[in-house]
Parts: C-alpha cells; sequence; structure tokens
C-alpha cells in the first residue's frame, strides 16, 4: 500500500511540470500584463516594475525561475497587492481565517451536505424503483443538477436573507454564514450523487450474491447495507475525486455570491488584474489536492470491494 501511495504521488511532479508549462504559456501569450491600465503608467516606471519582478527577462528564464522558487515552496510574489507573496495572500490570517482554510472549511461542509442527501435519496429511489417516491426524487435531482450555483445562491437570499431574515446574507464567520453557501455548494453535488447511487443501487440489487444473501434468510437491511451498499459507492466514490478537490480549492462563483474571503475570491481578481503569480498559484494548489484526492479514491477501491488491488501481481 505504501509503495503504490509513493509511486502514485511521484506523478506529482510530472503533472505540476505540465500545469505550470501550459499555464505559464498560456498567460504569457495573452495581451497585455499585470501592469497593463487603462491610464497607462509612465514607460520609466513600468520599466522598473518590470526589472524589479524580472519580467524584462526572456520568457524560458521567468520560467525556471518560478520553477526553482515553487521547489522551496515559494509561489512568487504577487503583482497587485505589493509587498506581499503569493504564501502571505493564501495563508496570513491564521489557520482558521486564511483564504485557503476559509475555501477548505466551505467544501468540506458542503461534501457533508451532499453525502447527507445523495446517498440516502439514491438508495431510497432504487428500492422504490418506478414508484411515486422515485419520480419525486429524481425530478429533485434533475432539478438540483439544471440549476446553476449563482441562481440558487440568489435564490436563497432572497428567501432566508431578505424575506424570511433569519440567516445573513454574506460574509464569513459564524455558523449561521456557512449554511446558505453550503447548501448552494452541496445541492448541485448531491444531485450527482443520488443518481449515480441510484444507477448503481439498480445494477447491484440484481446480482448473483445479493439473491444469494437473500436467500440465505438475511434481513433486508443487512442486506442492503453490508453487501450492496459498499460495491454501489464505487462510481460515487469516482465522481467524488475531482468533485472534493475543485470544492475545497474553493469554489469561485459560491464564494462570489456570498462575499467569501476565499481561494475562488482571488482567482477571480488575478484573472481581470493579470497577477500571473497569483493565478499559478491558485491552480497549482488544485491541482496538488486533485492528485491526493485521485490517490485517495484509488486506496478507497480496495476497500470497497476486495477484489480490486492496489499492486502488481
Amino acid at each position: 500500500m505504501l509503495r503504490y501511495i509513493f509511486r502514485r504521488s511521484l506523478w506529482l511532479i510530472p503533472v505540476l511540470l505540465m500545469v505550470t508549462l501550459i499555464t505559464f504559456t498560456a498567460m504569457r501569450l495573452v495581451p497585455g500584463g499585470p501592469f497593463t491600465r487603462e491610464k497607462p503608467l509612465p514607460p520609466k516606471i513600468r520599466a522598473n516594475l518590470e526589472k524589479k519582478y524580472h519580467l524584462d527577462e526572456p520568457a524560458w528564464k521567468q520560467y525556471l525561475r518560478y520553477l526553482w522558487d515553487l521547489l522551496h515552496f515559494d509561489l512568487g510574489p504577487s503583482y497587485k497587492y505589493y509587498g506581499r507573496t503569493i504564501n502571505n495572500v493564501f495563508f496570513d490570517g491564521g489557520w482558521r481565517k486564511c483564504p485557503v482554510s476559509v475555501s477548505a472549511q466551505l467544501g468540506i461542509v458542503a461534501i457533508l451536505v451532499a453525502l447527507g442527501i445523495g446517498i440516502p435519496l439514491g438508495i431510497i429511489s432504487a428500492l422504490k424503483q418506478n414508484t411515486w417516491v422515485d419520480y419525486v426524487a429524481m425530478f429533485f435531482a434533475t432539478l438540483g443538477i439544471s440549476i446553476p450555483n449563482f441562481v440558487l445562491g440568489l435564490l436563497l437570499i432572497v428567501v432566508f436573507a431578505l424575506w424570511l431574515e433569519v440567516l445573513p446574507v454574506a460574509r464569513w464567520g459564524s455558523p449561521s454564514q456557512v449554511v446558505m453557501p453550503a447548501i448552494t455548494l452541496g445541492t448541485h453535488g448531491a444531485a450527482y450523487i443520488a443518481r449515480f447511487t441510484r444507477a448503481s443501487m439498480l445494477e447491484t440489487i440484481r446480482q448473483d450474491y445479493i439473491r444469494t444473501a437473500r436467500a440465505k434468510g438475511l434481513r433486508e437491511r443487512a442486506v442492503i447495507v453490508g453487501h450492496a451498499l459498499k460495491n454501489s459507492l464505487i462510481p460515487v466514490v469516482t465522481i467524488l475525486g475531482p468533485m472534493i478537490a475543485a470544492w475545497v480549492t474553493g469554489s469561485f462563483l459560491v464564494e462570489h455570491v456570498f462575499a467569501i474571503p476565499g481561494i475562488g475570491k482571488f482567482f477571480i481578481t488575478s484573472i481581470n488584474d493579470r497577477d500571473y503569480t497569483l493565478i499559478m498559484g491558485t491552480i497549482i494548489i488544485y491541482a496538488v489536492v486533485l492528485v491526493a484526492m485521485n490517490i485517495l479514491v484509488d486506496i478507497s477501491y480496495a476497500f470497497l470491494d476486495p477484489r480490486i488491488h492496489l499492486y502488481e501481481e
């Protein structure tokens, strides 16, 4: 197991190299730069700024310099927040209040909401196939997929913050401020999880070993929970990997709607400001989390289905 994890972790190196190279190249190909303004800077000031941040050097040299800093866990200076590095921007404010932590907290709560709604809904829908329960459950699942996050977020704000006045409109800090963003983010995932769980459960409960378990006289609850559910969760776990990675590294639209000071906020502003290092820092964090989640997904396969091996014979 440890050997497998180590080997898979090594893939992070070429992944990061490719991600940084593509992102670095794409940003340099787009017209303009971090010091492009509606009112142009005096040529001398702009030249001094470019020299300070080594932007006057050839592109290949800038890229190698960035990789060298990245090897030392230095994400570079910010071109917008003068005097601050990307490490400061992402991790200042303490572990509980820094943007990385805020996005992670929101993502974790949204995941709990998605799992808490999606899995039971999918199981009930499969067990009550082609009944009104199934139709109602799949109607809400389809609705959850169809409604964009920002539309659902605005709807929740209007109903619960403006009309009923039971929840705060936006911002971050108290448990009540987590409710609407987590529901907004988690509802979309719950809808996907419900549909995947239903489809997988329908296939699993028709397998021979399920019929055998029932023939032995096991109670229906033991058959579903002890035998069918574990194998039914494999497709769900597969989609959870990229879903969790996207949520814990910041949902740009949800964080923007609810004015949450997470990574998503900085990613949006960094694109408008052409803050190259801030853009790359956000993408690198996402890539690292995505690779880590894919490894965890592969490991979870072995626990859900003993027939799956993580090592070569």
